[in-house]
């Protein structure tokens, strides 16, 4: 009969194994030490982006700037995005329970999607109104756009300082958020210069436009992961051939079936496999569970398996896959 092994011990999706893949495997932060990290870089930008949310909006108006009208409501989107991003970490911290037994990591993964959804909402008001700039160009007031622009920029490259170094989808969302500001205030700059130097107002919006381009790009990107976990597709960085073959490599192994990997939450991920042994009553099975996880985390990191061990009679009674 089949014999089924599990490396969670209970109190948690995010625990790693044991000691004897501590000293095998590269030395590497867990999930919880990320999210940490992470609250603390967030708290950082959110304070800088409230604090220059409010002055880029009353230059944008002032000016009669779309483009800086543009970075400043992407900024007030920002101080959204990473509001949201501090309360999912927020509750990705909190225990299991009977219900949840994932406890609320995929909270995180809601609010990446909800934040690259916003953000698409964001760009499509941008096209919108340069539409409209190309159809009347209006005047703009290029001194206090190119202060208050300069001003922009530098508070995003002080907010990309504290948050280029996550490493999770929703923390990554937020980043896209403060990115797509820095290419603004750019922008600004760069059709500032220019309408100074030839007097063609038109540029301005033809700069919202191309901002509105890439920020499009980075909001697909995003809706994208956080559809392909919310999915269960496997993780991009697993090969699962290289994982059936890091299965089937283990002495005593001769197959694997109904195979599945799939993210849980960033920096999180899970295993389900049957392998067919030899003869379960002669094979060390604990030996070889080990092997297997080992091999599974120092490669690909996934440190929460299911894994059943039975035999080639066993297998045969139910549909392989």
């Amino acid at each position: 009969m089949g014999t089924s092994a599990h490396s969670s011990d209970g109190h948690g999706v995010g625990h790693r194994l044991l000691g004897a893949v501590h000293h095998r495997a590269p030395k590497r932060r867990t999930p919880e030490e990320e999210r940490r990290k992470d609250k603390r870089r967030l708290l950082w930008a959110l304070g800088v982006t409230a604090v220059i949310a409010g002055a880029e909006l009353t230059g944008g108006l002032v000016a009669n700037s779309l483009s800086l009208i543009s970075d400043s409501g992407h900024m007030l989107t920002d101080l959204s995005a990473i509001s949201l991003s501090l309360i999912a970490l927020w509750f990705g911290g909190r225990p299991a329970d009977p219900k949840r037994t994932y406890g609320y990591y995929r909270a995180e993964i809601l609010s990446a999607l909800l934040n690259g959804i916003l953000l698409l909402g964001i760009t499509g008001f941008i096209l919108y109104e340069a539409y409209q700039r190309f159809q009347e160009p209006e005047p703009v007031k290029v001194g206090t756009a190119a202060v208050v622009g300069a001003i922009g920029l530098g508070a995003n490259v002080l907010a990309l300082a504290f948050l280029h170094r996550a490493h999770t989808l929703n923390v990554r969302g937020a980043l896209l958020h403060v990115m797509g500001d820095a290419l603004s205030s750019v922008g600004v700059l760069v059709g500032t210069g220019i309408i100074w130097l030839t007097g063609w107002f038109v540029v301005d919006a033809a700069v919202s436009v191309a901002i509105g381009i890439v920020i499009v790009v980075g909001a697909v990107r995003l809706v994208r992961d956080a559809t392909d976990v919310l999915l269960e597709a496997a993780p991009a960085h697993v090969d699962l051939e290289a994982v059936r073959e890091i299965m089937t490599r283990v002495e005593g192994v001769i197959a694997v079936h109904d195979l599945h990997v799939w993210t849980i939450s960033s920096g999180i991920y899970a295993l389900s496999a049957h392998l067919v042994v030899v003869d379960p009553m002669v094979c060390n099975n604990d030996v070889i569970l080990s092997a297997v996880k080992h091999g599974l985390f120092d490669r690909f990191g996934i440190d929460h398996t299911t894994i059943q061990i039975e035999s080639e009679t066993y297998a045969h009674l139910g549909e392989v896959h």
